[in-house]
């Protein structure tokens, strides 16, 4: 009954893969998650807020570092940049003045990559500060789209599509007023076919975010 609590699963979702999420599964970190959408599956660890070293210490907010391991070999180039990317996103959200001086970090495998893997990491992520129990001034979500040679818009795409789509975009959302917190462009598109992705990411968002309450929901009941 208690690995039922932890993982708690979407069902068929419109527009969306399959998502299955497992939280509290690592002893270690003060919250963990594993994500998996699809295929693509990330693991979420979140440690702290804990000791800083004096060289990386903020007098007035956490120091807060994201590290990203790839399924195989040392990280590159690849792996620092949606480093970045992850970190400019959790420091949006992260009610880090009420930690000064500590430091949080949040470390993200990769098991498997079968398409929209940073919104994965993303959705990994903001799962996994929820259950390190952080404080979060809203809560985020990762949505990628891609767009084909013809125009036509695909939310979570699979590594295929990636491959053959003529622009990939990745947003990440926030939950209050569905302002886009980051975005990334691999490929190009036009100004309007990327008014058109936002606004799908944002009505797809809706549906993650209930993901969340839901999985929270079934995690913390009482049976």
């Amino acid at each position: 009954m208690e690995a039922e609590q932890k993982r708690f699963d979407s069902g068929d979702l419109p527009s969306l893969r399959r998502i299955l999420c497992e939280q509290g599964l690592l002893s270690r970190p003060d919250g963990s998650a594993s994500w998996m959408q699809g295929d693509t599956s990330v693991t979420a660890g979140v440690y702290g807020p804990s000791e800083v070293k004096v060289s990386k210490e903020i007098y007035d907010k956490a120091t807060l570092e994201v590290l990203l391991r790839p399924k195989v070999g040392l990280p590159g180039v690849y792996e620092r940049s949606r480093e970045q990317m992850i970190k400019k996103t959790c420091e949006a959200v992260i009610l880090g003045t009420l930690h000064p001086r500590s430091s949080i970090t949040v470390v993200l495998q990769v098991v498997t990559d079968a398409g929209s893997l940073l919104a994965s990491c993303l959705n990994a992520t903001c799962v996994a500060l929820m259950d390190a129990g952080l404080p979060l001034g809203s809560l985020f979500c990762g949505m990628t789209c891609a767009v084909d040679v013809h125009g036509n818009i695909t939310l979570d795409p699979t590594a295929k599509q990636e491959k053959e789509a003529q622009a990939v975009l990745t947003f990440a959302i926030e939950s209050i007023e569905k302002k886009v917190l980051m975005s990334t462009t691999k490929g190009t598109c036009s100004v309007e076919q990327l008014q058109q992705c936002i606004v799908a990411a944002q009505r797809a968002a809706d549906t993650v975010f209930q993901f969340y309450r839901d999985a929270a929901h079934r995690k913390y009941s009482k049976w």
